[in-house]
This record gives structure tokens, C-alpha cells and sequence, in this order.
């Protein structure tokens, strides 16, 4: 695989989001603690485990969107670890907030739609079908791009590059992050939701209806930063190499 992220649009693999690397990692009992990007939060529940079983170490993880977890961790919150998109990534190296090392991005995840379970799915196959459906959806919702979020960031601009952001306006209900925004779709109150693939397919309250199209898709790539001065780098170095170890790519989702 020549050292390249992979992501595969289908619910067979690790909820959207797969993991590659280097293996070997040592024991030593120490307790860490994460701040990660929740679009891994069901590949990182998965996999946590395993590498608990296999160094001894303990690992204690706090997740937000990407904006949130940017912030919380300037704003002092302790961490070993930090797990977030690239680019807040990249500024927190250049604070010396985080170890510069090997600049490595260990997923990458793109956005998709969901819908009420049972309910019609849009055809959402191209670009120009994604608009129709759009256009004649009776209301759409992501998350709140004021809070952070990747997806609802793009979201946001894709509706403006494809010229329809004033027509979607009236019908777009904006979410906090969570379990709001699954549950408006599942109740019936919002048609189509959108949010990164892995977070969809991690839940069970709603309908996986696909990736957006290539060509308005959007990845957001997801890299690790040891923090400066915490208490256990030599373990979050390790947790790091399981993350990007074949261990961690053979991790499979139930299916969909």
C-alpha cells in the first residue's frame, strides 16, 4: 500500500475510516490521554482495546469535533496525544504545541448523506443529481459550521459553489453536533442529513445513503501530534505506531 491513507465508501470496513502504518510497540504500563477528532471515534472504541491488551498501557479518550478539540487543548487541557484534521494539526506544530517528528496522516474521511430509516433515498450519484436532490428536498441538515465541524464547514461552501445556497436557506437547519443532529433525520422533522461517513455509519438510529459524489467530494485528513513536555510521550509515541500498524487496518465494522 506504499505508505498512502485509504478510505473505502463501504459500511464493510471500519465505519469509513482505515487505518495504515508500521507495527511494533513496547510495554510499559502507562496511563494516556487522548484528545481526538470524534469522526474516528468508532474506529478509535474499537481499537483502544486491543492496544491495551497488547501494551499494557491504558488509554483515556475525550472526543469533539475538530474545532472544538483544537480549542480545548489550547485552552489547557491535559493530554498526551492529540488526534485532529491536518491543518489545526500543522498550527499546532508550529506553536511547539505538539512534537513535529514524522508529519503522519494516519485516516482520512469524507462526508456523506443519511436519511430516516425506510425513507426514500436521494439520488445523490453525481453532481447534478446531488443538486436535484437538494433543490427538491423539503429540508437538509449538518452540523453547525460555527462549531468547528469538517463536514459542516464544507457543507456550507459546497452549497455556495454549486450556486444554491440562497435557495437552500429556508429549508437548512443547522445542529449542534451529536445526537441531535441523527436524531431530527430519524424523527422525521429534517429529510436528509449529511456528516462524515464514519460518524453515519456508527449510527444505528438512522439510513447510510452514500459518499458524495467524487467530483464535490470532500477528505479530511486526520494526523497525530505527540504533545511537548506531557507526561508519557515514549507511550503516545507507541499508541501512534499501533494507529498506523496493519493490526489496526484489519479492524472490520459488523456490515451494514
Amino acid at each position: 500500500m506504499n505508505g498512502r491513507i485509504i478510505l473505502r465508501f463501504s459500511a464493510k470496513l471500519v465505519l469509513g475510516v482505515a487505518f495504515i502504518g508500521v507495527t511494533g510497540f513496547a510495554a510499559s504500563g502507562a496511563e494516556i490521554k487522548l484528545l481526538c477528532a470524534v469522526a474516528l471515534h468508532p474506529a478509535i472504541d474499537v481499537l483502544v482495546p486491543d492496544f491495551e491488551r497488547s501494551s499494557g498501557h491504558k488509554v483515556t479518550v475525550a472526543y469533539g469535533n475538530a474545532g472544538a478539540i483544537a480549542d480545548r487543548f489550547q485552552k489547557g487541557e491535559a493530554a498526551d496525544l492529540v488526534i485532529n484534521a491536518a491543518p489545526l494539526m500543522g498550527q499546532l506544530r508550529a506553536q511547539d504545541k505538539v512534537m513535529a517528528g514524522d508529519r503522519i496522516v494516519i485516516a482520512k474521511v469524507g462526508v456523506s448523506a443519511f436519511v430516516r430509516k425506510g425513507a426514500a433515498k436521494p439520488d445523490i450519484s453525481s453532481a447534478d443529481a446531488f443538486k436535484r436532490a437538494m433543490l427538491a428536498a423539503s429540508s437538509i441538515t449538518y452540523p453547525d459550521p460555527a462549531g468547528g465541524g469538517a463536514s459542516g464547514i464544507y457543507m456550507a461552501s459546497l452549497l455556495e459553489r454549486l450556486g444554491i445556497a440562497e435557495e437552500m436557506k429556508p429549508k437548512t437547519k443547522l445542529s449542534p453536533p451529536g445526537k441531535v443532529l441523527y436524531a431530527s433525520v430519524a424523527s422525521g422533522d429534517v429529510e436528509i442529513g449529511f456528516n462524515q461517513i464514519s460518524e453515519v455509519l456508527a449510527q444505528p438510529s438512522v439510513e447510510f445513503v452514500g459518499p458524495l459524489p467524487s467530483t464535490i467530494q470532500n477528505y479530511t485528513q486526520f494526523a497525530p501530534g505527540v504533545v511537548t513536555g506531557g507526561n508519557q510521550t515514549d507511550a503516545a509515541r507507541t499508541l501512534v505506531t499501533f494507529l498506523t500498524s496493519p493490526a489496526a487496518q484489519t479492524v472490520k465494522s459488523k456490515g451494514v
